[in-house]
């Protein structure tokens, strides 16, 4: 690990400012990504700026219904809420099925939010990789890449996003609320966050440098049943091959998104249209454009039929 300096911030507005000061500075709360990043010396801060003691640790309910999350607020306390239990059920399944306990306990909402899109050849510094030194090339393309993206792909990078909770917000329609040096807030829908590669893989959400994350607001609840399924190569602590999250009312309607395919959560609302019609119809819409390789391409049958088994439990709820 190479040496940095650290400091414990003491507001938002101080936070990203001191972020702005540094552009190789980086904010830090669990760290469960991070840390591990910066031991391997692919995330090089010279600046640690603490960001645990500004108070975003509440869920609390919005005027409209919803509920805002706190940056901060670890995993395992989000999932747990009797709140989140009952009316964002999908958002709870979509946790507790991503890494482990453990770590659960430590990863924050924003945190959770920022983990790097990667794959093997993103952590091996010894083949080439756009999102860690771009200009490089991508070592998995042309390489073995089963695991990795099948759709919104570009010659510069064939990465998935790893996480699972925000799969889950995608289907909910959450808002990510931020913050910024010169205290300019915005909100900024969920499916507009994460980017895709491009020819700037590095470049992973549309944050500003020194913009900070405050909270994740939920919409009014949506109703209907919640499902989380998740396709992995072992029953704990792996990245999804496929997973859907899925919130589907009693006359066949809902929300999908896809998880594992994707440099971002993958939804596509035209899609969802063709639910009352199955699974098969749902994918070809989903899964238009597709560019599997030959290692992957049985993920966009596995799309079709994990998203089948959710549809299926559906009509048996």
């Amino acid at each position: 690990m190479k040496p940095f300096t650290y400091e414990r911030a003491k507001s938002p507005a101080e936070a990203a400012a001191a972020a702005t000061r540094q552009p190789t500075a980086k904010f830090i709360a669990g760290g469960t990504n991070l840390l591990d990043l910066m031991k391997l010396q692919i995330e090089t801060p010279t600046h640690l700026i603490d960001v645990n003691g500004l108070g975003f640790d509440k869920i609390e309910t919005t005027p409209e219904g919803g509920l805002r999350i706190g940056a901060l607020v670890r995993n395992t306390a989000l999932a747990a809420d009797a709140r989140v239990r009952r009316d964002y059920a999908v958002l709870t399944r979509a946790i507790v099925a991503g890494a482990s306990g453990q770590l659960r306990n430590k990863a924050t909402t924003a945190g959770n939010l920022l983990q790097r899109t990667r794959c093997p050849y993103f952590y091996d510094t010894a083949q080439p990789c756009n999102k860690r030194q771009p200009g490089s090339g991508c070592g998995a393309i042309g390489g073995y890449s089963r695991q990795l993206a099948v759709i919104g792909v570009s010659d510069a990078c064939i990465a998935t996003y790893p996480g699972d909770m925000a799969v889950a917000m995608r289907v909910l329609d959450a808002t990510v609320e931020t913050v910024k040096a010169d205290g300019t807030k915005r909100s900024i829908p969920i499916a507009d966050f994460h980017r895709l590669p491009g020819t700037t893989p590095h470049v992973e959400t549309v944050l500003a440098p020194g913009e900070l994350i405050t909270a994740v607001v939920l919409p009014k609840p949506l109703g209907g049943k919640h499902y989380y399924r998740k396709v992995r190569d072992r029953a704990s602590y792996a990245f999804a091959l496929v997973s859907v999250a899925a919130v589907i009312q009693p006359d066949g309607t809902g929300h999908v998104a896809v998880g594992g395919i994707a440099h971002k959560p993958w939804r596509v609302e035209a899609a969802e249209k063709e639910l009352p019609k199955g699974a098969k119809a749902v994918a070809a819409k989903l899964l238009a454009g597709a560019k599997p390789t030959e290692d992957n391409a049985f993920k966009l049958k596995l799309v079709e039929r994990t998203l089948g088994a959710v549809l299926a439990a559906a009509k048996k709820a």
